[in-house]
């Protein structure tokens, strides 16, 4: 569904990203795992628009999206649920849940789709009128990942989905992922809590210094040495 070509990023004179390639197959859960600082975050910005390639490829279902505008790309059908969740937090919940759908006109389709990620989130359900600042950080993430889910994408993707939540609520968090990837839809995610990534997901890549150091199965990575002894921990056992 997703395949990226020797794709190149720069920041200024800083090259984040050096020649990576990767493929996202449709239905599949694929990660991105690696240190701070070694990429990752820039590969989903750059796939979602947000930042341009300096060279290389990104094709979404054979057509090339490289360049286009982030709306284009977003309305092609990739959503991109950010690091930090980035709600509106001066709007309430159902405000932010009507933003992540403002390419869509189907009034009746986006009414039924609040009313599916209401009931997939009932804590948002009761919060719906609440102004989405005021939140909790796991009820923040669950409205990031209802508004990415309203545009109806094909691919989406998370950015460190974990980040800053309670163990418990990082594990309801990827319950959902789980449960969006078995519904049909594509997901690529980012996230430094590497053995669970590697553990829920079917395909994995390991991003070094902006190079792609190695892939494979998520099994095979947990088991792969320099994996456990750089990302896992040295005694920590699958």
């Amino acid at each position: 569904m997703l395949e990226i070509r020797n794709l190149v990023c720069c920041y200024g004179k800083v090259t984040a990203l050096k020649g990576i390639s990767l493929k996202v197959p449709a239905n599949k859960l694929v990660v991105l795992v690696g240190a701070n600082g070694a990429g990752k975050s820039t590969t989903l910005r750059a796939i979602s628009g947000i930042v341009p390639a300096s060279r290389g490829q990104i094709f979404f279902n054979g057509e090339e999206i490289t360049g286009l505008a982030a709306s284009r790309i977003l309305a092609r059908g990739i959503a991109h649920c950010p690091e930090g969740r980035r709600v509106f937090g001066q709007m309430t919940v159902l405000e932010n849940l009507e933003m992540g759908c403002y390419l869509r006109t189907d009034a009746k389709g986006i009414a039924d789709d609040i009313d599916r990620i209401l009931g997939l989130f009932p804590r948002l359900a009761e919060r719906r009128k609440q102004i989405a600042g005021t939140l909790s950080g796991g009820e923040q993430q669950m409205l990031a990942i209802g508004r990415a889910m309203m545009s109806r994408p094909k691919l989406i993707m998370f950015d460190e989905p974990s980040l800053g939540l309670a163990p418990n609520i990082v594990e309801q968090t990827f319950n959902i992922i789980k449960g969006i990837r078995e519904s049909g839809t594509t997901v690529l995610m980012v996230e430094q809590n590497a053995f669970a990534a590697l553990d829920m997901c079917d395909y994995a890549y390991l991003l070094e210094a902006g190079t792609m150091a190695l892939e494979g199965p998520g099994e095979r990575l947990i088991n792969d040495p320099h994996v456990r002894e750089a990302y896992l921990g040295a005694g920590m056992h699958a």
